[in-house]
């Protein structure tokens, strides 16, 4: 009988053996750890609600900040004051949603001052100052001089004021000082919501006055000019962080961006400056 070829075996040495199993056994754990480890991480957030002053301005900044940083910007609006539902004093009262506000400094002073916004958080981001439109292809009414602002008023069929900061003054001072409030109340109209470009452009009223950043946003009008200076009213646009916010650290970031010299360029040109920092001619 022919003898049979003998059959060869790899024999693993015990302690080998274990020790594969023991690393197999750990890549067999460890992969779904490393898969769940490897997810992108959770996009970070930040809701934010401004006044129409600084909101050209805003979303100029807010597309760099989102860009350089990866925080996402959810951006509302609302004016500063008023009784609309979207007046920014309204949201907060409801306590919606909102980690910063930017809004007329008035308004916000009393929102930190009602434990709205974190005390010590305000800044001011910038300047700005009311000017007058008619509309588009309409000609311009001289407003160089108190008196030439006075005769302007006086003579138009209709005048259109914001139910925010400027609007406010126009109607409790402006007129006043002017000696025009008689002659112009039963012709005007506070403008709640709607800027006040839009109400000039679609023909509502004859002439209309708002911060000039919020009429550069507007097409169909065409922007006479700032008032004169001894009339005019500067109101600073400030940031604060919203008393509930969960993310203080975050929003804290945003306004120290908001405010820095980085912002200067888009702030002039939207129509503001810089509060921070006297705009250059």
């Amino acid at each position: 009988m022919k003898a049979r070829s003998p059959r060869f075996r790899t024999v693993m040495p015990r302690r080998a053996a274990l020790g594969l199993a023991l690393l197999l056994g750990l890549n067999a754990v460890s992969a779904p750890a490393l898969a769940r480890d490897t997810k992108p991480a959770k996009v970070r957030e930040l809701h934010v609600v401004t006044s129409g002053g600084f909101t050209a301005a805003f979303h100029a900044l807010a597309a760099k900040y989102e860009r350089d940083t990866g925080v996402h910007i959810v951006a509302e609006h609302g004016p500063s004051m008023g009784d609309t539902p979207q007046a920014i004093p309204n949201r907060l009262a409801r306590h919606e949603d909102a980690d910063v506000v930017i809004l007329a400094r008035s308004g916000l002073d009393k929102l930190a001052d009602q434990g709205l916004v974190a005390k010590g958080t305000e800044v001011d981001l910038g300047l700005s100052k009311i000017a007058m439109a008619v509309k588009a292809g309409a000609p311009a009414p001289d407003i160089s001089t108190p008196d030439a602002l006075r005769s302007t008023l006086v003579n138009a069929k209709s005048v259109a004021w914001s139910d925010s900061a400027s609007g406010v003054y126009i109607q409790s001072t402006m007129l006043d000082r002017l000696g025009v409030t008689d002659q112009v109340r039963p012709k005007g109209r506070m403008i709640p919501a709607t800027p006040v470009g839009q109400i000039v452009a679609t023909g509502q009223a004859e002439i209309g006055f708002q911060q000039l950043s919020e009429l550069k946003t507007v097409k169909g009008i065409r922007i006479v000019g700032l008032i004169p200076d001894s009339l005019q009213k500067v109101t600073p646009f400030s940031a604060g962080v919203v008393a509930w916010s969960p993310r203080q650290a975050e929003a804290r970031a945003l306004i120290a961006y908001l405010s820095s010299p980085k912002a200067y360029p888009i702030i002039r040109d939207s129509g503001l400056e810089p509060a921070s920092q006297k705009a250059k001619p």
